[in-house]
């Protein structure tokens, strides 16, 4: 039954809006911000119990993101925000979307009532999976254990599926994955993910330093809480449905103002007016920190030579998963 078109993946936000053609079907549950390859292990689990069969597939997610509900102050970075997320679950060839919204009294269900009213009353559901970390219900009652357990004693299936490794054995997760960006290690980041990080943002009108220097930018801002380190880029980028290479600097232009944190993008080949669109950036290789130059001539020949380098990592570029070339349209 599943499918990438957008317009047969229906995203259902209210359990009473739950449709008839997904009751019987079996879910994946969880969080999946990044839907990082940990994550798609536990939907191409739930994936390859509904193939060949009349169930449909589709996942159960929560916004906002509970650390967020829990702890407001201190909102948890967002790999995939929710609209990219639903893009992510859509590719993965599921059949639809249940995201409910999550609020300190969803949190305080009782694990009894999650199973009866939820999975068995109103999805009706056929077979659960979950990663070997998810619990849910108040004070997190409800184990993996506990939903086995569940599952045999109301009729439905239950899939644990356990916890995904790199390839130097260390669990693959969301904060490993925060934590790399931090870094600048986009390469491993990138591999974690199965797919190459990005963002989606508005162009805004700059200072237009840059035509100055032969380099115009687009200038987007990322969110506060993004921790992305700042430095220089290589990237791809979706303009009106075509894509670019480009490199990137962000940062706060130290050589000029030390201003606010700006990603600022450079399109190889590209002529147009970019401002008040939307682009999607997706980081292929991280080039150098940023820095402060003794003159503008510096700057220039270091953009040149960044360019260059940017131009060879893009030059090469190889798919790291069939998620990865959906996104990148690399299979054209």
């Amino acid at each position: 039954m599943s499918s990438t078109d957008p317009s047969s993946f229906p995203i259902i936000e209210s359990l009473d809006a739950f449709p008839a053609d997904l009751k019987g079907g079996i879910v994946a549950i969880g969080n999946f911000d990044g839907v990082h390859r940990g994550h798609r292990a536990v939907l191409d689990a739930a994936l390859g119990l509904g193939h060949g069969t009349h169930h449909p597939v589709y996942a159960m997610s929560f916004e906002p993101h509970p650390r967020t509900v829990f702890n407001p102050s201190k909102p948890v970075f967002r790999l995939t925000p929710p609209q990219q997320k639903l893009d992510l679950l859509r590719l993965c060839g599921l059949d639809g979307a249940l995201i409910l919204p999550f609020t300190r009294e969803f949190a305080g269900i009782e694990a009894n009532a999650f199973v009866q009213d939820i999975l068995i009353d109103t999805l009706g559901i056929s077979h659960a999976v979950t990663g070997y970390d998810f619990h849910f219900g108040r004070a997190r009652q409800g184990t993996p254990d506990y939903l086995r357990s569940a599952g045999a004693d109301h009729g439905f299936g239950v899939t644990i599926v356990q916890r995904e490794e790199d390839e130097g054995a260390e669990v693959i997760s969301s904060t490993r994955i925060r934590d790399s960006l931090s870094r600048g290690e986009i390469a491993q980041a990138n591999g974690l993910l199965g797919y190459r990080w990005f963002f989606e943002a508005d162009v805004r009108h700059g200072d237009k330093r840059g035509r100055d220097l032969g380099y115009p930018t687009a200038n987007m801002s990322l969110t506060e809480d993004c921790p992305l380190k700042q430095g220089i880029y290589a990237v791809k980028v979706r303009v009106d449905g075509a894509w670019h290479d480009g490199v990137a600097s962000y940062g706060r232009r130290p050589t000029f103002d030390n201003g606010a944190a700006l990603f600022e993008v450079f399109l190889f080949d590209f002529a147009g007016d970019l401002y008040g669109k939307t682009l999607r950036v997706h980081l292929v290789s991280y080039l150098r920190g940023e820095e402060k130059f003794d003159s503008v001539e510096a700057l220039i020949a270091q953009m040149d030579r960044d360019s260059e380098e940017a131009r060879a990592a893009l030059g090469s570029l190889q798919p790291l998963s069939e998620l990865d070339m959906k996104l990148l349209d690399l299979s054209a």
